[in-house]
């Protein structure tokens, strides 16, 4: 084999060898990406808090993870914070508390949410002193009997919130996920859990 034939042996070699590399690395890529893309999807994605609607717990700017998947093996829960598609423009997305489930009945006045359902015909007060300041003013008078998958939901904020008070019941289809991480700022870093009511 003279000197020719043995460069472009070599050279034939090499490019060999890129390609195999670049057929693996293709490989990884792709599967990568249908991973990714099926996260994206189907189980999580993220969301910007626009606005003060839910201060003081949520903040103008914050990143959050949304969990898609829960909601399709369960239903949402009260307390869950939420993110969904706003009814009278589903392009925009909106991030309230869910207050009201399905089949119960909503009276908002003089500062006070009542609820009725089976459970408790009688109905109840929704304690909230867990999320939101005793300070907090629930303005307005409302009543609202939600259908089957219709929720009430409320911005933390009450006197900055656009919310059911103001264009409506929301219905589950328009639900995204819920609130599972704050992802930044980073030194807010928090993992969200609905919160807990004494009563049902």
């Amino acid at each position: 084999m003279d000197q020719g034939e043995k460069k472009s042996s070599g050279l034939r070699l090499i490019i060999e060898d890129i390609l195999g590399l670049s057929a693996e690395t293709a490989k990884i890529v792709i599967i990568s990406l249908v991973v990714i893309i099926g996260i994206r999807t189907y189980v999580m994605q993220p969301f910007f808090v626009s606005g003060s609607s839910m201060e003081p717990n949520f903040h103008d700017g914050d990143y959050l993870i949304v969990d898609e998947l829960s909601y399709e093996i369960g239903e949402p829960k009260r307390g869950d914070v939420i993110i969904f598609k706003y009814p009278k423009n589903p392009n925009e997305y909106f991030i309230k508390r869910i207050i009201g489930l399905p089949g119960e009945k909503i009276e908002i006045s003089n500062n006070t949410i009542r609820i009725y359902n089976n459970a408790r015909p009688e109905g109840f007060v929704v304690g909230e002193d867990k999320y939101i300041p005793q300070t907090t003013v629930t303005t307005g008078n409302y009543i609202a009997e939600l259908k089957n998958d219709e929720y009430y939901v409320l911005g933390d904020n009450r006197v900055a919130s656009a919310d059911s008070r103001w264009w409506g019941v929301l219905d589950r289809h328009f639900i995204v996920g819920k609130a599972l991480i704050r992802a930044w700022p980073y030194n807010d870093l928090a993992i969200f859990e609905g919160a807990q009511y004494e009563n049902p």
